[in-house]
């Protein structure tokens, strides 16, 4: 088989980490800046492997093109699918993920965002850098004391729970599986969704996107919520109503969001607009809070993770390219995608 692979949103950390991992498998790598879409496909001729990362998006027709074009497995460089139509796919391209990669680089990422809301950190950053170094409107609260609420107890979930728990925090956990020996090591307690909702201090999302839980923060959700409560999100921007969020920052209903993904981020993350505009209403409506942060899906993002992503991304294609099983293979489910 040809050993030619088409990466797709290549960004220039992608080339060099992928360019290092690959002097160890000598697989022919064309890397391609814009991302997957319809009108980019035809890049893709020739190509048994593509390469994509969180907004190259797959839908029915785009899976028809790759499969038309001889694409035969879609390598993606990250651990969540939701942008991929695994039905669509199914039959025609395997699909192969990274399961797993430094879990620290996001649980660490959440306790940044965590911090800077808490202590204003990043208030105070632009404050300074104006030369105001007056404490008006600064005072923080600590973290000892309070009660987070993680959603999902997960590999980076876990992490949370633990870095959490040595702040002296007392920690609540929803998920559909109890991790006894995450109880046994922070005494943190698992309960239903709707007790951590209601007790919880900060609320963090770390939890894959699936149509169950799609808009998991809405408006009826943070209805029971705490005055004042502090939301994150790390996971995927789908877990969020932007619009019911943004209702519940103006009447201070939520205190404070710290959020690295966004339902449309697509149009934006990665993408240096400094000589445009925001063009999405929502977006550039959550930029006006000065308590809320912002980042562009950069959790993930440290030295580490990458280069875990790299080496997972290229054994998943090695085991394709010699016929072996995938065993970080995604395979289509009834209930992991809507009709």
């Amino acid at each position: 088989m040809d050993q030619r692979i088409a990466m797709f949103d290549s960004k220039s950390y992608d080339i060099e980490a992928f360019t290092k991992a690959n002097e160890h498998f000598g697989y022919h790598i064309t890397y391609f800046e814009p991302k997957l879409t319809i009108e980019t496909a035809p890049l893709t001729q020739g190509f048994p492997v593509v390469c994509l990362f969180v907004h190259d998006i797959v839908k029915h027709k785009l899976a028809n093109i790759l499969a038309k074009t001889g694409v035969k497995l879609i390598a993606l460089r990250s651990n969540g699918y939701n942008h991929i139509d695994l039905r669509a796919s199914a039959g025609k391209l395997k699909v192969v993920r990274v399961p797993k990669y430094s879990p620290y680089s996001v649980a660490e990422y959440t306790i940044g965002l965590i911090l800077s809301l808490y202590r204003k950190l990043h208030t105070v950053y632009l404050q300074t850098k104006g030369n105001n170094f007056s404490l008006r409107g600064l005072q923080g609260q600590e973290l000892h004391g309070k009660t987070a609420g993680v959603i999902g107890s997960g590999q980076i979930g876990s992490i949370v729970v633990r870095l959490l728990t040595a702040f002296g925090m007392k920690v609540l956990v929803y998920d559909v599986k109890e991790d006894k020996s995450l109880v046994n090591d922070t005494h943190c307690h698992y309960t239903d969704l709707n007790t951590l909702l209601a007790e919880s201090d900060i609320i963090t999302l770390h939890c894959p996107l699936l149509p169950e839980n799609h808009h998991l923060i809405n408006k009826q959700t943070m209805a029971k919520m705490k005055e004042g409560v502090v939301i994150i999100n790390t996971s995927r921007g789908g877990l969020v109503h932007t619009g019911d969020l943004i209702a519940a920052l103006k009447s201070k209903k939520v205190g404070g969001a710290g959020l690295d993904v966004y339902e449309e981020e697509e149009q934006f993350f990665y993408e240096d607009l400094s000589h445009s505009f925001i063009d999405d209403d929502l977006l550039a409506r959550l930029m006006t809070f000065p308590n809320v942060f912002i980042s562009s899906h950069q959790a993930f993002f440290t030295k580490e993770a990458v280069h875990d992503i790299a080496q997972t991304t290229l054994l998943n294609i090695r085991s394709f390219f010699e016929g072996k099983a995938l065993e970080n293979e995604v395979v289509y489910r009834i209930k992991e995608q809507k009709s």
